[in-house]
């Protein structure tokens, strides 16, 4: 028998500290603008993500705010969203380590589903199928 993913969740950060996204995972989930979100780093100087957004709370909060959109890919572009979700970020990130924080994250415009390989059929992530997708948007927060 041969393990091919989630052998081991935990992922260490270049200057050697270990990182346990699941945890901070839940953590983030509990923000009412955060559906799914998935802590990346390994390797790397710092942590980071690629957060989905719950588009039915956020579409919400943009008509609120008179925020106007033709698509959900659009809504994520918005400077008004991400610098509220900069501020979501701040306050989740109390919690944590400072070499645990979320120092850069990514919207992602299309929701993650079982359907297109992101989603495993009990909901838990497939990593390796996301940072494929979103690939250059990896390059963006590290670089």
């Amino acid at each position: 028998m041969k393990i091919t993913d989630r052998k081991k969740e935990i992922f260490k950060t270049s200057g050697g500290k270990y990182i346990a996204p699941q945890v901070m995972e839940n953590k983030f989930k509990e923000s009412r603008f955060i559906e799914q979100i998935m802590v990346i780093g390994e390797g790397q100087k710092m942590a980071g993500a690629f957060i989905q957004p719950d588009f039915l709370f956020l579409k919400g909060w943009c008509e609120r705010k008179k925020i106007s959109y033709t698509s959900d890919a659009e809504i994520v572009k918005n400077e008004t969203v991400i610098a509220r979700f900069e501020k979501e970020m701040v306050a989740l990130n109390t919690d944590f380590s400072n070499y645990e924080q979320i120092k850069k994250f990514e919207l992602i415009g299309a929701a993650w589903s079982i359907d297109n390989g992101e989603l495993t059929p009990t909901l838990k992530l497939k990593r390796k199928n996301i940072l494929a997708r979103n690939q250059e948007l990896f390059n963006k927060i590290y670089s």
